[in-house]
């Protein structure tokens, strides 16, 4: 999990090359780092499903990525160059993974595969 919590540090507080400072500053939805994010979260939702107390930073982190993105990617001038599916999917993870972070479970009846997006 060390590697994961890095990355979500890292992603969280928007540093050089994370995604959402790239979707900030630049509007530009970077794949490769948005399948980071997405992984990095992913990761955090099993290492933490089912325990009580999770670590503020992490949480507020979780919650700021599964509002910011969807208000911020809403403008319509907003630059989204892949089909819609795509961008509606990335953020109903973004608000699945949210759910399973602060509920200690996803939704989903098991066994339950996350596909790539």
């Amino acid at each position: 999990m060390a590697d994961a919590a890095t990355v979500l540090r890292r992603e969280f507080e928007a540093v050089d090359g994370s995604f959402l400072l790239q979707l900030r500053t630049d509007l530009v939805w970077d794949r490769v780092a948005f399948t980071r994010l997405e992984r990095a979260m992913r990761a955090a939702c099993e290492r933490h499903e089912g325990q009580d107390g999770l670590p503020r930073w992490m949480a507020e982190g979780f919650y700021e990525v599964s509002h910011f993105v969807a208000e911020w990617t809403a403008h319509p001038h907003f630059p989204r160059p892949e089909p819609a599916e795509y961008y509606e999917n990335c953020l109903e993870r973004l608000r699945d993974l949210a759910d399973w972070f602060f509920r200690g479970f996803h939704a989903y009846q098991e066994p339950h595969v996350w596909p790539d997006l």
